[in-house]
């Protein structure tokens, strides 16, 4: 009777493990929870009447719901599933991003290409190569990043998989304990068994511990990954900002040391000389209102420098375009009759210069890059001009008289007076243009080479080179 109280004592401790073992099944089919408890009223009449309904304190209702406790697995579970939702949606946010970026760069390098593909001639290869490999540094690391997303969800996916046959080795386990406790030694089984499960509820909390570390790095490394794709986005900006400003320069460059546009050639005088000019031949056209235009690029500017000058045997320098240091003249009939603006033109780059004059009023106007910088009234007023004289480029008009040799102190005011430098569109009016037309003619990416004067045309009149001077495309 001793022998047996003891083996009683065993029997019924392994019966309650394998049965509190046994709670860890995920078999949800076979729980039937209930909510419902029954409750009964057993209150006799005395004890109403002991009871003082104004002094006894009011009782709440018990709550007929109950909360369910999860298990460990449940957790568990719960953790794999919120770690993977996480994970699709930092995917979705990293190709969304990558898209609207890539959209929004491609956009801007189509309207840079479109804007800047007409000057883009020698550093259209150059520009090109560069932004190719901007792309393919951009693509290596969209890639990278996709194949570091690729690996954590591969990675996700193993744990999930060695959760679930770490969980159907338990339950084979679990149920083979509970079979060897019918025996009569079933303490030992039943102790191995708690051995057994309990080593695999640690395992199962450090996998779930893994689980969650591992998520926290998916959503470092994806936000890691939006890093680095936002500096690279940034470094290619940057770049594309910098061979904008390059290309700016270069078209700059390329626009001051070539032609205006719509030009196609021009008259290079190299030295100062009055043996060095141009001599148009231009209708013989009498002219009570006038328009003179052109495009001048001074290689140097010094007290006196002619542009233009027309004029005969009645007044060799009745029509003048003329520079003074950085200011520029316009005269009619004479010196004595000018307008003049200062600080307007600079060396070794393009201005265009236009004149206007009206024989009716005397208002004569200066125009410089399309903008009216001076006007005066009284000029010439009532005087016309004729059309038999001489139009020259870059050397004042001659004074002397036929047959004659010119003083050496006037030799060298004309020398000195002379233009170095290029002259293009020139065009003559017998009208004043408006204010329209010359802004018109002073686009330097438009065709003001194209708008040709009625008494003088570029391009058009006979035009004869004197001395050093050339025609240069």
């Amino acid at each position: 009777m001793q022998l047996r109280r003891p083996l009683w004592t065993v029997s019924l401790l392994g019966w309650l493990a394998l049965t509190w073992a046994q709670g860890y099944e995920d078999d949800t089919e076979d729980i039937v929870p209930s909510y419902v408890d029954n409750y009964y009223n057993e209150i006799s009449e005395g004890e109403i009447r002991e009871v003082n309904p104004s002094t006894a304190p009011p009782t709440a209702p018990k709550s007929e719901c109950k909360s369910i406790e999860l298990t460990k697995w449940d957790k568990l579970f719960t953790m794999l599933e919120n770690s993977q939702m996480k994970e699709n949606m930092l995917l979705q946010y990293s190709d969304d991003i990558m898209k609207v970026e890539l959209q929004a760069l491609r956009t801007e390098m189509l309207q840079f290409a479109a804007r800047y593909n007409s000057g883009s001639g020698c550093a259209g290869p150059q520009l090109e190569l560069r932004l190719q490999q901007a792309l393919e540094q951009l693509r290596e690391s969209a890639g990278q990043q996709r194949a570091q997303q690729e690996a954590v969800l591969q990675q996700l996916l193993a744990t999930s998989r060695s959760q679930t046959g770490r969980l159907a080795k338990l339950e084979s386990t679990c149920l083979g304990g509970k079979a060897s406790g019918g025996v009569g030694n079933g303490g030992g089984g039943a102790n191995d068994s708690k051995g057994f499960l309990t080593r695999h509820l640690m395992q199962a909390t450090a996998s779930s511990a893994a689980a969650a570390t591992a998520g926290v790095m998916s959503a470092s490394t994806g936000s890691n990954g939006a890093g680095q794709l936002q500096q690279a986005l940034d470094r290619l900006t940057a770049e594309v900002r910098g061979l904008r400003e390059q290309m700016e320069r270069q078209l700059l460059a390329t626009a001051q040391n070539g032609l205006p546009a719509g030009c196609d050639s021009a008259v290079f005088i190299p030295m100062h000389s009055p043996e060095t000019y141009a001599q148009l031949e231009q209708r013989n056209v009498q002219m009570s209102a006038l328009t003179v235009c052109l495009w001048a690029r001074p290689t140097q500017v010094l007290n006196k420098t002619v542009l233009l000058s027309y004029g005969g045997a009645w007044n060799p320098v009745d029509v003048q375009l003329v520079l003074s240091g950085r200011g520029a003249l316009f005269t009619v009939g004479g010196e004595a009759h000018l307008v003049e603006a200062a600080g307007v033109v600079g060396e070794r780059r393009w201005t265009h210069l236009c004149g206007t004059w009206s024989s009716e009023q005397g208002l004569a106007s200066l125009w410089v890059d399309g903008r009216q910088v001076a006007s005066a009234p009284g000029v010439a007023e009532g005087n016309t001009i004729p059309g038999s004289g001489v139009l020259q480029l870059g050397k004042e008009g001659s004074r002397q008289r036929r047959g004659t040799r010119p003083l050496d102190s006037e030799a060298v005011a004309v020398a000195a007076a002379t233009f170095t430098g290029k002259i293009t569109g020139v065009n003559v009016w017998d009208r004043t243009l408006s204010q329209e037309e010359i802004s018109q003619q002073a686009k330097r990416n438009g065709s003001s080479c194209g708008n040709l004067g009625n008494v003088v045309a570029w391009g058009v009149t006979r035009m004869a080179l004197r001395g050093e001077a050339k025609l240069v495309y």
